[in-house]
């Protein structure tokens, strides 16, 4: 649910215009963020990083509110994020980093789409920061679908969600738990014209090293939200702003498939 509707889509050009415009007022980056970073404030800016290998995304779909993130490399920023949505609704945005192919744009070298029944070893190290302030989740985001190139909306959602603050939840209704690589998660399942299942991890943590995606994937697919023969399309990892956000930064982020 990390792109807009029809609807909200044909009003792209005219958000990135204001969202950029409100960024001549925000601060030139926090300073944490690099020199050489690149500001994105269109609503949907992306930037292709470590030569093609991963695409970093502002990704604003659920709200008209201006947001910028600098990106340097796979390390990215929110440096403006004037949000306020409802907490019982969608969050606003997610600023995002990831692997493979999302809506028909492909990143290089990933090795993926990858059917969940061939998979061997899929692992991703994310470490990450969040502020005090602000109502946000930090959550992987995956996507699965029967057609290796589906190029619009996949059957299959999968987030990880390894930190959130305010009173925000997934998809749906909490339907079981699990401990999956050492690591106890509240399992969620719904559905919103596709699967959606979420893992919110019980005991929060800013970085994680090898998670491994594929455990995640298979205990999915062994709860009847995924099939073992679809594709794993894509593999993101961001923030999901529902007020505020400014400040939330990955400082570095990997995918790792074989």
């Amino acid at each position: 649910m990390k792109r807009p509707p029809t609807a909200v889509r044909r009003t792209r050009t005219a958000l990135a215009v204001l969202a950029a415009a409100g960024c001549l007022f925000a601060s030139a980056s926090t300073a944490t963020a690099s020199a050489r970073a690149t500001e994105l404030c269109g609503a949907f800016d992306t930037l292709s990083v470590e030569g093609g290998k991963y695409t970093v995304q502002n990704n604003v779909w659920g709200a008209s509110t201006a947001q910028c993130i600098a990106v340097d490399g796979t390390s990215f920023e929110v440096t403006r994020a004037d949000h306020a949505n409802p907490t019982n609704g969608a969050p606003a945005s997610y600023p995002s980093i990831y692997a493979g192919c999302h809506y028909g744009a492909c990143t290089t070298g990933s090795g993926l789409p990858l059917r969940i029944d061939a998979m061997n070893r899929v692992t991703s190290s994310w470490s990450t920061h969040a502020p005090a302030s602000g109502v946000y989740d930090v959550a992987y985001d995956l996507w699965f679908d029967p057609d290796a190139r589906a190029s619009g909306q996949n059957a299959g959602e999968l987030m990880i969600w390894n930190k959130h603050q305010g009173p925000v939840q997934p998809v749906g209704q909490k339907t079981g738990n699990v401990t999956i690589g050492g690591a106890n998660y509240d399992v969620w399942t719904g559905n919103i014209g596709w699967n959606v299942i979420s893992y919110v991890r019980t005991s929060a943590t800013d970085a994680v090293t090898d998670l491994d995606l594929h455990a995640f994937a298979d205990d999915a697919a062994a709860r009847g939200s995924l099939r073992a023969d679809w594709y794993l399309t894509s593999v993101q990892a961001g923030f999901e702003p529902w007020q505020g956000g400014a400040g939330l930064r990955t400082d570095a982020f990997s995918l790792s498939v074989s």
